[in-house]
């Protein structure tokens, strides 16, 4: 697998299949989100999805894949801060406002400075074409997020703060898909690095994850909480596995923006799961982020 992955990148055929990677990655990050954002508390929904797939990795790591590189342990120490620093926005984001607010906002913050870091690193330009899709793109996601602002939202008291949050996570999101790109192209098998990445990221938020929880009045039940993790754990490989393929297999940028069409599946979640409502105008604004991603790809 490793092998054939690596023989299609920069061809024709490795364009393609990053394409539906990328795409692949949207859905499923929507549903990663959801998942975290549920009736669990944010922070215990993530420890329990980290505890299961660092569990589901470590055997990979340890007994499959290559060995890491000696020069990929202060890649994956890197990887390791980023990571922990976007979980911790992440969930303290949920924590203070509405999923279909928060969301939208921390995915169109996301793939702008994910385009600049692309082309700072690995020299990757946009084409106007594709610079015009990005701003239909964006238009269509701080679209939803104002609109999701004003019709939708219940924690007024603590939006202010929850905006914030979701831009500052944001910015984690375009550091994290830039560095880990560099990451995944720095080793010779592109599954070493995420095995490793799952196994190592994995450790920091079960702790606070169980740390919380004894100080909890009300502790929610472990059993639904471990189910939740472990569909959130296999939905996280697919999701993080896919971006990383396609970021090796073509652009950087390219694949940051197409990941955000996870907002129009965001949406959709927010619909029939949890109970949203959607209207006329939050259909229109979805078809800009859809059409957005359809010209970046031409474009490119």
């Amino acid at each position: 697998m490793s092998a054939w992955l690596i023989s299609i990148e920069g061809t024709a055929a490795g364009q393609t299949l990053a394409l539906w990677l990328a795409l692949l990655a949207a859905l499923l990050h929507a549903i990663f989100g959801a998942l975290q954002k549920g009736r669990h508390d944010p922070w215990m929904s993530r420890g329990a999805i980290d505890a299961s797939y660092g569990l589901m990795a470590a055997p990979f790591a340890l007994f499959v894949v290559p060995w890491p590189e000696p020069h990929m342990w202060l890649i994956f120490l890197g990887a390791f801060v980023i990571h922990l620093g976007y979980k911790l926005l992440q969930a303290q984001a949920y924590t203070k406002g509405a999923y279909t607010v928060v969301y939208p906002v921390v995915r169109g913050t996301g793939p702008l400075f994910a385009v600049i870091g692309a082309y700072l690193i690995f020299g990757e330009t946009f084409s106007v074409t594709q610079w015009l899709g990005l701003s239909v793109l964006l238009a269509g996601i701080f679209g939803l997020a104002i609109y999701n602002l004003f019709f939708l939202v219940a924690e007024r008291d603590t939006l202010p703060v929850a905006l914030m949050l979701a831009i500052a996570t944001g910015l984690f999101v375009a550091l994290y898909t830039t560095y880990d790109a560099y990451g995944i192209r720095a080793t010779a098998d592109p599954f070493t690095f995420l095995a490793w990445f799952f196994m190592i990221d994995a450790i920091p938020m079960p702790i606070i994850a169980a740390l919380r929880y004894r100080n909890m009045v009300h502790k929610p039940e472990l059993g639904p909480l471990a189910v939740r993790g472990m569909i959130g754990g296999l939905v996280a490989f697919f999701s993080f596995g896919s971006i990383m393929l396609a970021t090796r297999l073509d652009q950087v940028g390219e694949a940051a923006v197409l990941r955000e069409t996870s907002t129009v599946f965001a949406a959709i979640i927010g619909w029939v799961f949890l109970k949203d409502t959607v209207g006329p105008r939050r259909i229109a604004l979805m078809a800009l982020i859809a059409l957005g991603a359809v010209i970046v790809e031409i474009g490119g």
